[in-house]
Formats: structure tokens, sequence, C-alpha cells
């Protein structure tokens, strides 16, 4: 049976419509996501919801009542909001805060308590909804920054769901995501994902470095690694439905002039007077984001420095009404208006209107005959998730010909490298690309808009959302195959069951990430007063050898383990101190080349604020666990190399540990040391518990049938996963008091 997919987004693909008998109708909403996900809710038989698009308070319970059953026959679960909810979570915290800071807008951004406590309020009644009309082997896909903490407020209650998130709006770097009072909150929100999905990698890149840095979360190439479980992300660069434009241009196209929409007779009406003029488009919503001042001066810069074109060359400007009861987007209007009529006025004439500007919105058929009828896409936001209009300018130019004219800062300049590539802030080069895309020669217009317009049909919105729900497939078997090892209640008892028989149990125990939590400095990772009784009591049954083996120096594991009746291996395998025995050495090592490492380690320590070196016996460690995170990926890069060419030829090893590089002698690891302290007697059972490569060795070097454990759900030769430090203590409290 075909698993429902359900989705979830802030609008539902419906405007509400009022009939002329006070009746309401439903009408169809048009753009991207709408069309896109349409295909996919209604194949996988799912559920829409999302918010109705007006406030409650505007309706009677019986309005609500017939509104709610109207949406459920579309398949859709609306979502009431009231005035005060849109105030706060919508216009508040989603578009006063998110959607700027995410753009870099920083200076617009406002950080309200109440705005933060009604956007959780508000995601949490989509979950909410979500988790009463699911089931355990659903999966549901979440949409764009106003929902950041409902993938992990629906985990939380449905922890079998497979959730997928996608962000339509750029994720901003680490520098300015850091500035929110609730970072962690929303990056644990979207973490109660199994897929997260980008336009592009610059936005998932910076998601990664927020993981990192803000939680702690270890990331390998494209997997999120959490205690409980493994989390995918990728990107998925969003299409349009490129047929839908592509047909309508070829009718508009095909049409005679008399038969054309009053909004393409007026364009040819007033633009083909005489010598047909150049038509550039600029269209966006009127957001701060979308460059439209800047576009502005680089045209006027294009007048001025270009003078030819004067008379010849038009801007055909559509900018779309867009949150016009907020003071930044009035000040905006103000300015576009008073920059538009200054334009006008200093290069217009009796025959000649320089920029033909429109403010609002469109209908379909008549942006399509702009699209047609404009010589050059002039799309330059300051910064853009994707921007879909410079797709749908592509699909529209049915006759091959038309240039496009892209900022950098849109998402979708990654996959249209055939256009002019600019810097929406540098004007000069701006007004340079204009003249150099009107007078592009035909040829190569022609090369570069079907290449264009190749690139997009394969990869549309159909596609997206396809390859979305394809992923979203895999992340349960990627999930599936870590569980696989994972050690939950059912596991643990058989293991226990199989213990149980034994006579006579060695008991190998790292100890750093495995019985006890890392922290900054490692000397405060003293055992506290509960791992001591655990270790105790596993050491006081007769039936178990219990044997900590660890990278730490033995003077301090010595120190710590002083009176507690367990075996010691130290420095990965040098020192072995057998309970109540002196220590003695279990190869024959020098530390003679230490002199000629420690300075090399020492100038890292300068370069790299907040690591250090621990000097052992027989090794040298850097730690850059206290070091930013970045800056110490780079250095760890750098000492590697710098060590392997000093090492060379010498009978040294260079470790990689969680947040240390290590260089000892080679050839001594946990596996040759396990293998030495059990060389004189025979065990029924042997376990060993470790977290990071460095207990690798010891897995790869005990018996096939030996119980490994490895904490974390990264890749491992270990039998078995256990999630976190915590985990193991259970388990280990488990066996105290279930083992004679």
């Amino acid at each position: 049976m075909k698993k429902k997919i359900h989705i979830i987004s802030n609008r539902l693909p419906f405007s509400i419509l009022e009939t002329d008998n006070e009746e309401y109708e439903l009408e169809p909403s048009i753009g991207g996501l709408a069309t896109g996900m349409a295909s996919i809710y209604k194949q996988y038989g799912g559920k829409w919801m999302g918010w109705m698009g007006q406030p409650s308070d505007n309706y009677t319970e019986k309005e609500l009542h017939k509104l709610n059953n109207l949406f459920r026959e579309k398949d859709c679960l609306p979502i009431h909001l009231s005035e005060e909810e849109i105030h706060h979570f919508y216009e508040g915290f989603s578009n006063r805060t998110i959607w700027p800071l995410f753009h870099y807008f920083t200076q617009h951004a406002d950080f309200k308590s109440e705005d933060w406590q009604s956007y959780i309020a508000v995601n949490q009644k989509f979950a909410d909804v979500a988790v009463n009309n699911i089931d355990d082997d659903d999966m549901i896909w979440v949409h764009d920054y106003q929902l950041l903490l409902v993938p992990q407020m629906i985990k939380e209650k449905r922890p079998n769901v497979t959730v997928g998130f996608f962000l339509h709006i750029p994720f901003p770097s680490f520098e300015v995501f850091r500035l929110l009072p609730w970072r962690n909150e929303l990056i644990s929100g979207m973490l109660g994902a199994d897929l997260i999905g980008f336009h592009i990698y610059d936005y998932q890149r910076h998601f990664f470095s927020c993981v990192r840095r803000l939680l702690g979360h270890e990331v390998s190439f494209n997997q999120i690694m959490l205690e409980d479980r493994v989390i995918l992300s990728e990107t998925f660069p969003m299409g349009i439905d490129y047929n839908k434009f592509a047909q309508a241009a070829e009718d508009i196209m095909g049409r005679v002039d008399e038969d054309q929409s009053p909004f393409q007779q007026e364009l040819i009406k007033y633009y083909n007077r005489g010598d047909r003029k150049k038509l550039i488009l600029s269209i966006d919503r009127l957001d701060y984001t979308k460059g439209i001042p800047q576009r502005l001066h680089a045209f006027d810069r294009f007048l001025e420095k270009y003078p030819e074109h004067q008379g010849q060359a038009s801007l055909v400007m559509v900018a779309v009404p867009s949150r016009s009861k907020v003071d930044h987007y009035q000040l905006l209007k103000k300015e576009v208006d008073e920059l538009v009529g200054k334009i006008n006025g200093k290069y217009g004439k009796l025959n000649y209107q320089p920029i033909r500007y429109f403010y609002r919105s469109l209908p379909f058929e008549s942006l399509v005959s702009l699209y047609c009828s404009c010589d050059v896409g002039l799309i330059t936001p300051v910064r853009d998730g994707m921007n879909l209009v410079a797709k749908e300018y592509v699909a529209s130019r049915v006759d091959n010909t038309g240039v496009v004219i892209l900022s950098e800062m849109a998402g979708v300049a990654k996959e249209m490298g055939e256009a002019v590539i600019i810097n929406p802030l540098d004007q000069e080069s701006m007004a340079d690309a204009i003249h150099q895309a009107l007078i592009m020669p035909l040829e190569k217009q022609i090369n570069n808009i079907q290449t264009l317009r190749q690139r997009i049909q394969q990869y549309n919105v159909f596609k997206w959302a396809q390859d979305f729900v394809d992923k979203l497939k895999t992340v349960e078997d990627l999930q599936q195959a870590f569980y696989a090892k994972h050690i939950n209640a059912s596991v643990r008892n058989g293991l226990t069951k199989r213990l149980k028989t034994a006579n006579k149990r060695m008991i190998f125990l790292d100890y750093d990430g495995t019985l006890t939590n890392f922290v900054k400095n490692p000397q405060d990772a003293y055992p506290d007063q509960e791992l001591k009784t655990y270790i105790k009591a596993l050491a006081r049954n007769q039936h178990n050898t219990v044997t900590i083996i660890s990278g730490r120096d033995k003077e301090t594991l010595g120190r710590w383990f002083k009176d507690i009746p367990v075996n010691l291996v130290c420095e990965h395998g040098v020192w072995y101190r057998p309970f109540g025995e002196d220590w003695q050495m279990i190869a024959i090592v020098s530390n003679d080349w230490m002199k000629y490492i420690q300075p090399v380690m020492e100038e890292y320590v300068v370069r790299t604020p907040g690591s250090f070196i621990e000097k052992k016996n027989y090794s040298l460690v850097w730690h850059y666990r206290k070091a930013e995170l970045d800056q110490s990926e780079l250095r760890v890069n750098e000492l590697r190399a710098a060590l392997s060419a000093l090492i060379a030829n010498h009978n040294l090893e260079i470790m990689e540990g969680n947040k240390v590089i290590e260089v000892k002698n080679g050839g001594i690891n946990k596996g040759t040391a396990a293998q030495y302290v059990m060389k004189d007697t025979c065990y029924d059972e042997i376990i060993a518990i470790g977290d990071d490569w460095t207990d690798e060795y010891m897995f790869k070097g005990l018996p096939d049938n030996a119980i490994t454990i490895k904490v974390g759900l990264t890749n491992t030769y270990a039998n078995y996963k256990i999630e976190s430090v915590k985990a193991v203590r259970k388990l280990l409290l488990h066996w105290i008091e279930n083992l004679d």
C-alpha cells in the first residue's frame, strides 16, 4: 500500500472568494509551490494543512464551518488564525524577524518576545493539526520559514512519522544567524525533520555550520548525527511549470494584434511607435530584498553612460504590492516612486517614457505577455532564495531570443550560467550589462536561451517535488540501516540473556565520550559519583573483569580509579595496570621524537586561540575543542599535513579523535592492548564499548563473536550502536541489576 504524503505550509493553495449571494467559493492559487505540491499530495492520497488566508475573527462559527467543509472537499485542512496571531506570528516574527535576518537585512529585524511566543504557539497549532490527522507510517512535508519549529513538534509526538522540511528562502551565515536570541530553538525545530532541503549548497553549508557551532552535532558530508537518529540534508533547486508558461507564450505569440489582450495591445501601441523600442523587464514584489532602488539607479546610469539608447530602450517595471502596512515597505514605495519620477523627468520626451511603472499584481496572461514582449529580463535582487521569475521569463521566450541579466545573489544564478551575471550593488557593471544585453548578437542570444530553456524544462517543479519525495523515501532506508544495530529494549534484553550464561566476562570500557561526556578542559572530566558506583558494582560481580581502556595518561587515570577494582590501559595501549599491581609497558617505546614534534604543535596553539597541547608520557595531543570551529577545521588540515611530513620514515602515527590530533608511537593501539590484557585467560563473553575511531582498532582486534558497541550513530566495525553516554550508563545499570 502506497504511503500517504501530507503537506504543511503557511497558506493553503486556495483563496476564498465571496459570491454575490453571500456564499463562498475557493479559487486555486497560482504559484510554484501550489503547482508542485498539488501533484504530490493528491498523488499520494494526503492532506494539505495550512492557514486559509483570512483572520478567523472575520467569520461567524457558521461561516467557518462552511469554509471548513469547502476546504475538506479539496483534501485541505484549514488552520484558523486570529487577527492577533496574524499580527504577531505572521507579520511579526515571520516577516519582521526571520525574513530580514535570513536575507541579511539585519537593520530591519525586530526581536520582540511577544512575537516569538506567538510564533511558538502558532507553530504548535500547525503541528497539532498534523499529529491528529496522520498515521505513524505516513510522511509529512513541511514548508518554509514560518514553520521552522513544526518538524520537531511533530517528531516529539509522532517519532515514527517521516518528516521532510524545505526552506524556500536563504539560510544565512553563522555570523548573521547567531544574532537571533532564539537561534538554538529554531535549529532544533528544523532538526525534527529527517530530510532538510535547500535550494543551493551555500544555504546548506551555512546551516551545517550553525548545527555544529550552536548545538555541537557531528556533520558528516550531508548527514547530521543526533543521539537517536541520523538526518539527511540535500539541495533541490526549485523549478517552474515549464509547459504552462511555454504553451501560454505560444498562444500569445500566435495571435494577430486585434486578438491580443488589452494589456498586450497597450504595450504594442505605446512602444511600437516608429522604430521598435527595446524593452527591459523588471518584475518583483515590492520588497527591500529585491534591489529595486539599486536597479533604478543602475538604469539611470545606463542611460547617462550610453546616450544612444535614450529614446530607444525603456524599462517596464512591475512592482507587486507587498506588506504595505509595514514602515520599511512604505518608505521603499516612496523611494521607488520618487526615483521613477526623477528618471522619467530627466530623460523623458513627448514620445518616449524611459520607465513604464506598474504598481499592481498582474493576471497570468498579462505576465506572460510581458515575458514575450521584453527583450531583456533584468532580475537583480540583493538577496533571493531562488527567484522563479528568471525561469518563467526563459520558459516564455518561445522564439529563443532574449537576454537574462541576473544577480549573483539569487539562488537561481547557480543554474543559469548562460545569463549575464552581475553584482546587484555595482551600478556601473549593471549599466554595462544592460548595454551588453541590448547589443548582444542574435546568434548568441539564441544559443544561450535554448540551453537555458532545455535545462529548465528538464528540471521543472514536478521533477523538483518528486526528487524530494524520492529522497524522503531513501531517508527511511538510511534510518533503518542505522537502527539495524541500535540497542533498543529488545536488543538489550537479548544481550542480557546471552550474558547471563557466561561464567567469565571481560568488559572493556573506553572513558571519554563513552562513560563521561566531553568537556572543554580534559582534567574536568573526572568520574562523578554515579559512574564510580556503576563501575564498582560491575567490578564486584565475580563473573566480570572490567578494564578501562583509554587514551588518557596513566597518572590521571590511575589517580581517578585508584581504589576501584578495575584494570587500566592508558595512552591507547602503551601502559597497562592490572588491579592491585604496578604499571607495566605493553610495548617498548620512546619519546625522543617529542622534541621535534612539540614545537610544530606549539606553533598551531599560537595560531589557533582556544587550542592547547596535552603532553603524555609517550604521545602529544593537540586539543581544539575550545577553539573557533571554522578556523580550527582549517588548522586541522594544515597541522595534519605538517605532521605527516615530519613523521615520514619514523615509527609514529597520527590519530584523530573527537576534537583532538594525537601523535604517538606506531603499532600500538587499543586492539593490540586488548589482546595483551586477555592473553593468559579464556573468556566466555567479551564486551567492548567505545565512541571514536581509536576504538575501532579494539572492535577489529577482538574475536568476531565479541559484543562490540559503538557510542553514536556513525559507521563502525562494532556489532551494535548506542546513542549516548547517558544510554551507555543506562545499559550498564541494566546489567548490574540483571546479571548474576
